[in-house]
């Protein structure tokens, strides 16, 4: 009881200890937010990670794709050059 007071000391009792359990709780609480904020953070980190590999996956097939393209017209082309020369002049191009 904090001091006598014209008020019942039994409901001055009640309401001083449901201050008392709002304050005892108040840290726990703290940390329950502390740890939610955090998870959502790091759940986003994680999510933006997988974001970022996927993208690039993407990026390297199609780097990948434009790559081997480049190098099966380029071997085309010296086919069909080489090809061209034999059957137009009957002689041997340049280089074979």
């Amino acid at each position: 009881m904090a001091f006598p007071t014209s008020v019942n000391d039994q409901i001055t009792d009640s309401v001083t200890q449901a201050n008392v359990k709002v304050l005892g709780d108040a840290p726990a609480i703290a940390m329950g937010n502390l740890f939610q904020a955090t998870s959502q953070a790091l759940g986003n980190a994680a999510h933006n990670a997988t974001t970022a590999q996927q993208q690039t996956s993407v990026a390297a097939q199609a780097a990948t794709t434009m790559g081997v393209a480049t190098l099966y017209s380029l071997d085309t082309a010296a086919t069909g050059k080489a090809t061209s020369a034999i059957l137009n002049s009957g002689a041997r191009p340049a280089g074979l």
